[in-house]
């Protein structure tokens, strides 16, 4: 049955809409918010920003001559709430507090899509929903160990794209997700690779701050013993250390980018474009990538260890598979393990559309929050 659908992914500065009559979208796009548009809100909590989105939304909505009522179902980007094991939820009155209040994790702008994709189904009279938010939680037991109690593994990982490249894949084989092992990386800014056993994500990096390979911005796994002495040494503050974490390590550390299309341009031709920050020299820049691909190879591998070498696929998606050179290279380490597929890019706003689609189609599927 055909269904008319919105989609809402917000980000930190532009939020992702889309609105579909069936398989038909009728309109697609991404809304970027100026410095001059967000200034009002700094250093305030990010759903002061409500108003200013939800108005966007509806604007569209209104310009492309959509009905509030002819909506069957909205459905936004999960943001940081309760662990939870993966599928489509129900935006209730206990999950829009938690996501305005940053009850878990703090005020991330996904956190806005929940909220916003209940406001406007209320408008409409229909559901709203949202699904495998970042938080999900399918670890299985032995998984959680860090060698320390204190400080237990987590699972914060790209749930939307990793289940829906996963279960795209399952369908073309003539089979379902729920019924596959497989393992999935998705590549952007943070990176993290998931072991798939018949439909929950049994073993995962923490791709937020944690462990896992190097990315453009994140250091992944680190030395413990050298990390705790830099946090001693008196020379970083806790900010420092957490940048280091997130946003200025890895690539952009070794390179001076996190623009993997620039680097590898720099490392083809030996020119930088103006205004490029890289600040090493193009041997060194292969070398920064090389290691962030055989990184990423080691955790493909170990999570082929974790589902016992029964692997019925590798995946790979995200923004970093857009590259000639990453997926290639990350085939060459690991595809003697499964058949491998590539989907560059995130797919979220289809992820999104599909899971709102399939709570219509059998309401049965569709989790409460508590």
């Amino acid at each position: 049955m055909a269904y008319n659908i919105l989609v809402i992914n917000p980000g930190s500065t532009s939020d992702d809409i889309g609105y579909y009559r069936g398989d038909k979208p009728v309109f697609e796009v991404t809304v970027r918010y100026s410095l001059t548009d967000l200034e009002p809100y700094e250093g305030k909590n990010v759903t002061e920003q409500l108003p200013l989105r939800r108005k966007l939304i509806l604007d569209y909505l209104l310009d492309h001559k959509v009905p509030l009522k002819e909506i069957d179902a909205v459905i936004g980007r999960g943001g940081f709430i309760r662990a939870m094991e993966g599928g489509v939820y129900a935006v209730n009155d206990q999950m829009v507090s938690d996501l305005e209040t940053g009850r878990y994790g703090g005020i991330h702008p996904s956190n806005l899509g929940g909220i916003l994709a209940k406001e406007i189904a209320q408008y409409a009279g229909c559901p709203s929903f949202i699904a495998n938010p970042v938080v999900i939680d399918e670890l299985q037991p032995v998984a959680r160990y860090s060698g320390m109690p204190e400080n237990p593994r987590i699972s914060i990982f790209h749930a939307l794209s990793q289940k829906r490249v996963a279960r795209l894949i399952a369908e073309k084989m003539g089979t379902h997700y729920e019924k596959v092992n497989c393992i999935v990386c998705h590549g952007g800014g943070g990176i993290t690779v998931g072991a798939h056993r018949q439909g929950k994500v049994v073993d995962v990096n923490n791709g937020y701050e944690g462990d896992g390979p190097m990315t453009p911005q994140r250091s992944g796994g680190t030395p413990n013993a050298g990390l705790v002495q830099m946090c001693f040494s008196g020379k970083y503050t806790l900010r420092d250390i957490r940048l280091k974490l997130r946003g200025k390590g890895g690539l952009v550390a070794y390179t001076g980018t996190s623009d993997v299309k620039d680097l590898e341009e720099f490392i083809r031709t030996g020119e930088k474009r103006p205004g490029s920050l890289i600040h090493c020299t193009r041997e060194e820049a292969k070398l920064a990538e090389d290691a962030m691909i055989y990184q990423i190879s080691k955790y493909i591998g170990s999570m082929a260890v974790v589902l016992e070498g029964k692997v019925d696929f590798i995946a790979l998606t995200g923004g970093l598979m857009h590259s000639k050179i990453i997926p290639q290279e990350i085939s060459r380490y690991v595809g003697w393990i499964a058949p491998m597929y590539v989907f560059p890019g995130s797919e979220e706003k289809d992820a999104l559309r599909d899971a709102a689609r399939r709570a219509l189609d059998n309401p049965k599927i569709v989790k409460q929050y508590s």
